[in-house]
């Protein structure tokens, strides 16, 4: 099993006997619930480094309906087992010393992030942005891997480290479908049996359309809510909800 850190003091001993010795270390940030995806991240990690860091935190500044926080699924025994042999160490941080500035300062973005899910979420992306940020600081990694999955979010990442010269490799790792082609999300377990069923038709209905407003129309004709459907630079990124649930995806056009 990995070592768990709860508190910066104890995991910055840890990463200062790393630092000592001269090992690589590949970090992977998540929220837990950890699925099948997180361990393709972890797993890439694993291959390309000396140390692996998984984190787990549930970030509370990216959630702008408090109802939407309390909801996400928390599996923190789960998570471990899951992390296994994978991970050497888990960052388990408390809010409070994430926040001790109560998130006076943080990280703003002013052009992608208006758009998309930005768009439909105010304040997400800087909540995102922020809780990265300080992780990146506290964890100081080589590389920190990434799913495409949320690709809005990646690009954002990738071009905060871009602009502030963070010493680190973002990488990005594709996105881990389950059978029946949905993308692997922690928020799909909260989906009831029949809605979970229907969601394989999200993905596959992006595909097939012709552009962005005939996907819009046939996700809609299928029972979806649709936030939005766009199409950027070859892939069609779009947002959705079923039941209380909210689906995000892109495809390569």
């Amino acid at each position: 099993m990995p070592r768990v850190s709860t508190t910066l003091g104890e995991w910055r001993e840890q990463r200062r006997a790393m630092e000592d010795s001269g090992l690589s270390v590949g970090f992977v940030p998540t929220m837990g619930a950890l699925h099948a995806g997180h361990r393709s991240l972890l797993e890439r990690a694993r291959a390309e480094n000396d140390r692996v860091v998984l984190s787990i935190f549930v970030n509370p500044t990216q959630f702008e309906d408090p109802a939407d926080l309390n909801r996400y699924p928390r599996a923190l025994d789960a998570d471990l087992a899951l992390a296994g042999a994978l991970a050497d160490h888990v960052l388990v941080p408390r809010p409070a010393e994430m926040y001790p500035d109560a998130y006076r300062y943080r990280m703003t973005e002013y052009t992608l992030s208006s758009r998309l899910e930005g768009a439909h979420r105010p304040g997400h992306f800087e909540g995102v942005l922020t809780v990265v940020l300080k992780l990146l600081n506290i964890v100081r990694p080589h590389r920190a891997y990434f799913g495409e999955k949320d690709r809005q979010q990646l690009e954002l990442v990738h071009g905060m480290a871009r602009a502030l010269f963070l010493p680190v490799e973002i990488v990005p790792c594709p996105t881990v479908r389950d059978t029946d082609g949905v993308a692997l999300s922690s928020r799909n377990s909260r989906l009831s049996p029949p809605a979970r069923a229907r969601a394989a038709a999200f993905p596959r209905i992006l595909r097939r359309s012709a552009d962005a407003a005939a996907a819009a129309a046939a996700l809609t004709e299928a029972g979806f809510g649709v936030d939005y459907v766009e199409d950027h630079d070859g892939v069609r990124l779009a947002a959705v909800r079923l039941e209380d649930v909210r689906l995000i995806d892109n495809v390569r056009l």
